[in-house]
């Protein structure tokens, strides 16, 4: 497997700690989500690179090494994809595709219908457009599956409460939510148990959920804005925390769409399934790749 590497990068006043493979000018840049982190790009990184791309998994702003600004409005979606768009910059790429997972996915959407950036392909995996997500958060049975999200609005008491024994919470989310527990020994567990410990993570980590309630003042239309960058959606079909719902009527907000379902998959899924997201990773990017080259 081609190493992977850590680097610090300078990008929208911050540092971001940045798990890196490959090398060259043709960048992908991978967002983890909650309670994640780079490491959850594990097993991406060197697929990427054998791509030909410099496949690059930030720790987002709170997120282990990375900066951990204060406040609730730091962590406001305007920041995330300010995040994203400079370290575009920052990596002085020819090309991007973009990828995400959960809140990552989540900024990735932002990005693209916020038009911030020239982006080449957008990679989207368990997280669901945010018109989506708006018009299903407060029905049935998507309230009950997004309880967290109401619950960490509460000032101090999450982190509090998701910081005992060592976030052991931390553990269980993971394994409380997969279909194949075997994807999470304890070794890949603590990795995501000491980096929530850290002084002043987990405030930041559920500052993302407190700040998000900004979101859904976003104007309707701005939110239906046609993307029309290339873009593939990956979804475990498990997810308990994402009803199969959220994909339905994408096609009209996004131009060059590709779905791919993948049955006893849960939230987890480039984690849980990596064999199988890594094919359908590859297969796509290869079509990308070809289009783009092919003379017009």
């Amino acid at each position: 497997m081609t190493a992977i590497r850590t680097r610090f990068v300078s990008a929208n006043g911050l540092e971001f700690e940045v798990h890196e493979c490959g090398q060259g000018d043709r960048l992908a840049l991978c967002l983890h989500g909650f309670p994640e982190s780079a490491y959850s790009w594990r097993h991406q990184l060197p697929l990427l690179a054998e791509l030909g791309y410099r496949a690059w998994a930030p720790n987002l702003r709170g997120y282990g090494g990375s900066s951990r600004p204060a406040g609730v409005d730091a962590y406001r979606i305007e920041h995330l994809v300010g995040d994203v768009v400079t370290l575009i910059d920052a990596a002085g790429a020819s090309r991007t595709v973009l990828l995400g997972h959960d809140w990552g996915g989540g900024i990735g959407w932002m990005t693209a219908l916020t038009r911030a950036c020239p982006l080449d392909g957008l990679v989207i995996m368990n997280a669901p457009h945010p018109l989506r997500f708006v018009e299903e958060l407060f029905r049935w049975p998507q309230i009950w599956r997004s309880w967290y999200v109401f619950a960490f609005q509460i000032p101090w008491l999450p982190e509090r409460l998701l910081a005992r024994a060592d976030a052991r919470p931390i553990a269980d989310a993971f394994l409380d939510l997969a279909v194949d527990r075997s994807r999470f020994p304890p070794e890949v567990l603590d990795v995501y148990r000491t980096q929530a410990i850290l002084p002043g993570a987990l405030t930041a980590m559920v500052n993302y959920y407190r700040a998000s309630r900004h979101m859904l003042r976003t104007p309707r239309p701005f939110l239906a804005r046609r993307i029309d960058t290339p873009t593939l959606v990956i979804w475990g079909e498990a997810d308990t925390a994402l009803g199969l719902e959220l994909l339905d009527h994408l096609e009209p907000l996004v131009e060059d769409l590709t779905v791919h379902r993948l049955p006893g998959v849960s939230h987890w899924v480039q984690q849980e399934a990596p064999e199988q997201v890594n094919d359908l990773l590859a297969a796509w990017l290869r079509q990308l790749d070809a289009t783009e080259t092919r003379p017009t």
